[in-house]
C-alpha cells in the first residue's frame, strides 16, 4: 500500500500528518508502528489522520495515534498542525474550523503570523471523568511512586494528565518516574506526567512524558495542564509562556468552567509517500 503523508511538528513535537478525506487509510497498529519508528519509518511522536466529520456541529474528525499504535482522545501540538495542513491542502478555506476529537468538540485557528491558536474547552477535574481512581478532585493529590508520595495535579485536557512541581526541571527524575506515573494503577486508562518549574508569575518551564510515546519535546495538552495546575495553586497568573525543549507555547485560561487556549507554532517538514 502507497500513502501519501505530510511530516509537521508543534515545537518539536513531530507528526505523520495523513489525508483520510482524499485517501482511503485504514492502518492496522503494526503498520501505525512502522510509520512512526525513526530507523525504519518516517519517524514521529503521533500519527494524525484528517478525515470527514460525523458531527454535523464539525468540520472534520480527527485521529490521533501514539507511536505504540495506540489511538489516543486529545493532542493540542497536533491540534495546531492538524490546523495547519487541512489549510495548506485546500481541504478547507476557513481560516477557524471545528474539529471533532475523542475528547470533544475543539476549535482550531490559523492566526495572522503563522502560529495557530486552539480552543482546547474547559478543564476537567472531576476524577472519574480524567479518570483518576480515589481522586478528590482537589488541586493538591498524593500518588505513591517507587516508595515516595509525589505530590500532583490530576486534571483531563481533553486526555489525563498528572502534573507535579519540580525545583529544577532539566534535573527532574523524568525517565525514572515517567514510566511509572504513566502506568499506575490509579489512572486506569495511563496518564500524561508532566513536570514543571515555576518561573515567574508569568511563566513556567515543562517536561512531560507521554502516554505511549514517552519524553517529547513538547507536549500541547501537557502545557495547558501544567497552567491550569499552577494558577489552580496560586503560583501563575493568566497568560503564561511555557518553555518546553522544542519551543514556546502561550496559554491562557481564566478560571473554572473557561476554555483553555494555546496559542504556538506548526511547521510543515516535508511531504512524501511510503510504501506499507
Amino acid at each position: 500500500m502507497l500513502l501519501k503523508f505530510t511530516k509537521m511538528h508543534g515545537a518539536g513535537n513531530d507528526f505523520v500528518v495523513l489525508d483520510g478525506v482524499r485517501q482511503h487509510i485504514k492502518l492496522s497498529p503494526e503498520q501505525l508502528r512502522l510509520l512512526a519508528d525513526r530507523h525504519f519509518g518516517v519517524g514521529c511522536d503521533q500519527i494524525l489522520i484528517v478525515e470527514k466529520a460525523g458531527n454535523k456541529e464539525a468540520d472534520f474528525r480527527y485521529r490521533i495515534f501514539n507511536a505504540d499504535g495506540g489511538e489516543v482522545e486529545q493532542c493540542g501540538n497536533g491540534a495546531r498542525c492538524f490546523m495547519r495542513f487541512v489549510h495548506d491542502q485546500k481541504l478547507t478555506p476557513k481560516r477557524e474550523i471545528v474539529v471533532e476529537t475523542q475528547g470533544g468538540l475543539i476549535s482550531p485557528r490559523l492566526e495572522p503570523d503563522g502560529r495557530v491558536t486552539v480552543n482546547m474547552g474547559p478543564p476537567v477535574f472531576e476524577p472519574s471523568r480524567i479518570p483518576f481512581n480515589g481522586g478528590s478532585g482537589a488541586v493538591s493529590e498524593l500518588l505513591e511512586v517507587a516508595g515516595e508520595a509525589l505530590d500532583i495535579s490530576a486534571l483531563s485536557m481533553g486526555n489525563p494528565h498528572a502534573v507535579q512541581l519540580v525545583p529544577d526541571v532539566e534535573r527532574a527524575a523524568v525517565e525514572k518516574l515517567g514510566p511509572l506515573i504513566e502506568h499506575h494503577p490509579r489512572f486506569p486508562k495511563r496518564v500524561n506526567a508532566g513536570f514543571m518549574q515555576v518561573m515567574d508569575r508569568h511563566s513556567l518551564r515543562l517536561r512531560v512524558y507521554e502516554r505511549g510515546a514517552g519524553e517529547t519535546l513538547s507536549c500541547g495538552t501537557g502545557a495547558c495542564a501544567a497552567v491550569v495546575a499552577g494558577i489552580r495553586r496560586g503560583l501563575l497568573d493568566s497568560p503564561v509562556n511555557v518553555a518546553t525543549r522544542g519551543g514556546l507555547l502561550t496559554i491562557t485560561w481564566d478560571g473554572d468552567g473557561q476554555p483553555v487556549l494555546m496559542t504556538g507554532p506548526a511547521i510543515t517538514v516535508f511531504s512524501g509517500e511510503i510504501n506499507l
